[in-house]
């Protein structure tokens, strides 16, 4: 049966009062209908911006607690998961691969699902799930052992459990799915251990796969089951067999632009970190680009087929990666747009049709790889600022170390940002710090980590590395900035009302103004917030909810600030927040 007509069964068996279905066209109006929130990014497009404007700048400190949920037991670790609200329930997922369903009025549990991982799993950073899909009568996430599972959304029963990659591998899958048409698509893991990226789409129904992409080229994608294209030309930025464990993987998970029918999925790093394993003889030619690892890429969703590519870091050996999401939005003029703001420290607006460079400005104070962007968007290399070549050394075993800003963790690492039609800006979870990093001989072995790379983090400043930034797309102008004494690594959202949402590691959920960044309302939560936010209306009142639960890659991977921050408490706690409708017009 064709997809589009499934999708339309689906509404029908939805509208004849049998078990709510969620449909392609919930999926479409996701941001328009304020109560519910069935996509990842409260909309495909990833803008995060809800169109209530019940709770505003006036009332928002009449926000209250209405109930809180503990994920409970010993699995607590990092909690990054945005929920999900549908006919009367809320979907979360936990660490560990756990999915939650609960009654959204009392904060009672309906069911649980725990997957069953086994023994040796690779997570790169941390344990975390950063989220759930819903279509049809069902619910689907991945697990640590690269796996994408779907439930039935009543009961928690599992319907298909299918394999994404190898997990002995070093594969995991840690991002929420994307619906699009009836198709699941995913991305993969695993870019510290020499994989290679994929995005894959399969049938809700069924599970069975329809079409996969790789991401590095030379590797051939597939069409129902058959060998369909190569993805780039074989050597054409690799040298020799690197392409074969080449990296890149599509860690966060994609974006659907509906404007132009286009997927859009970020790739990681290439690997191994150590760059001079794989490079060409850079020149300006792109021979040693390595394509498409660092890069956003354009990808047909009826088949798979790459539409278009833009690299922000050629020939990546920071760990820049290239995952950050791409937000779909119209800037003032009414142009069609995309942003992302990279690892690497700057900010790119593209065109949404082609994915050619608009603009892109610095987001972070101290970017020391390159000194700017050219024309086309391609950075400006310092030469000085790469790490060094180990087989130049004297001793071949380590590389000269530099000092490189931003950290490998980025400029932005996954969490994601919002876009707020209200004011036309974007709020950007950032962070101000460097590194030290290093290159060392490295060669591949399956399941064993391929960094060829040492490193150390450390703080650019003394009295802050968190920095949510309001940005103006159209100018690049930073319109105002908040400073956080911890590393900033939870979602932001943007209402009607003038708000914006986010957490910090400290604990503190807070609602900002969208048009100043003076703060109107916090709350403790009791561990560190690094999940996303929600609202949704019911019974006639606003809601909001957020994960609270600290971990993720920092106190893993922070070095000298790890240190800074190791005094945070792990919890594991979703707290659900309501504007009473008698104190909705209060002062």
């Amino acid at each position: 049966m064709n997809r589009f007509i499934m999708a339309v069964v689906a509404g029908v068996i939805a509208a004849t009062g049998a078990q709510a279905q969620v449909t392609e066209e919930d999926l479409a109006n996701d941001q328009t209908n304020t109560s519910q929130i069935v996509t990842n990014g409260m909309g495909r497009d990833l803008q995060r911006y809800s169109p209530l404007d019940t709770l505003n700048k006036d009332n928002v400190k009449n926000l209250v607690p209405a109930w809180a949920f503990s994920l409970g037991g010993e699995k607590q670790r990092g909690q990054e998961t945005q929920p999900l609200v549908y006919d009367g329930v809320m979907y979360i997922t936990g660490s560990y691969s756990r999915l939650y369903a609960i009654d959204v009025k009392t904060g009672d549990e309906l069911w649980q699902y725990d997957a069953r991982l086994p023994e040796g799993i690779l997570p790169c950073c941390d344990v975390i799930n950063r989220g759930a899909a819903l279509y049809g009568d069902k619910v689907y996430f991945g697990t640590l052992d690269a796996r994408i599972v779907a439930l039935d959304a009543k009961s928690g029963d599992v319907v298909w459990n299918k394999k994404i990659a190898d997990y002995k591998a070093g594969y995991s899958y840690t991002a929420a799915p994307l619906i699009v048409n009836g198709l699941v698509i995913t991305g993969n893991s695993g870019g510290e251990f020499g994989i290679v990226g994929e995005v894959q789409a399969r049938d809700a129904e069924s599970g069975e796969l329809v079409w996969t992409r790789p991401v590095i080229e030379g590797h051939m994608g597939t069409l129902n089951g058959e060998e369909s294209t190569m993805t780039g030309t074989l050597n054409a930025s690799w040298p020799g067999d690197m392409w074969k464990t080449g990296g890149g993987a599509t860690w966060l998970g994609g974006s659907y632009d509906a404007r132009t029918d286009t997927l859009i999925f970020g790739a990681g790093n290439p690997a191994p970190w150590n760059s001079w394993l794989r490079d060409a003889g850079q020149t300006n030619d792109g021979t040693g680009d390595n394509l498409y690892a660092a890069s956003r890429i354009g990808i047909n969703p009826e088949n798979g087929e790459i539409k278009w590519h833009f690299q922000t870091t050629p020939r990546e050996g920071w760990d820049y990666d290239g995952v950050n999401e791409v937000v779909a939005f119209n800037d003032r003029d009414g142009n069609q747009r995309l942003a992302t703001a990279d690892r690497n420290g700057f900010f790119y607006v593209l065109n949404a049709e082609d994915g050619k460079f608009v603009r892109g400005v610095p987001f972070v104070k101290d970017i020391t790889w390159a000194s700017g962007l050219d024309e086309n968007g391609r950075p400006i290399f310092n030469e000085d600022n790469r790490p060094g070549d180990p087989s130049a050394a004297a001793d071949g075993k380590k590389g000269e170390v530099i000092f490189a800003s931003p950290s490998f963790l980025g400029g932005k690492n996954w969490m994601p940002m919002a876009f707020s039609q209200k004011t036309g800006n974007f709020y950007v979870p950032s962070n101000e710090w460097g590194m030290d990093i290093w290159n060392e001989p490295i060669t591949y072995k399956k399941g064993a980590a391929y960094l060829g790379a040492g490193f150390t983090i450390k703080p650019n400043y003394e009295d802050h590395i968190g920095s949510l930034k309001a940005i103006d797309p159209d100018t690049g102008e930073l319109k105002w900035e908040f400073k956080n004494d911890a590393p900033l690594w939870g979602g932001v959202m943007t209402t009607a009302g003038g708000l914006v949402f986010t957490g910090t590691p400290e604990g503190k959920f807070i609602a900002f103004d969208d048009e100043t960044g003076e703060v109107l309302w916090s709350f403790q939560t009791g561990s560190g917030i690094v999940g996303q936010p929600i609202t949704w209306e019911q019974d006639g009142e606003q809601y909001v909810s957020i994960i609270s639960g600290w971990g993720g890659a920092v106190p893993l991977w922070g070095g000298e600030v790890a240190k800074k921050v190791n005094y945070l408490n792990q919890g594991g706690t979703l707290w659900t927040f309501r504007l009473p409708k008698q104190l909705a017009s209060a002062d």
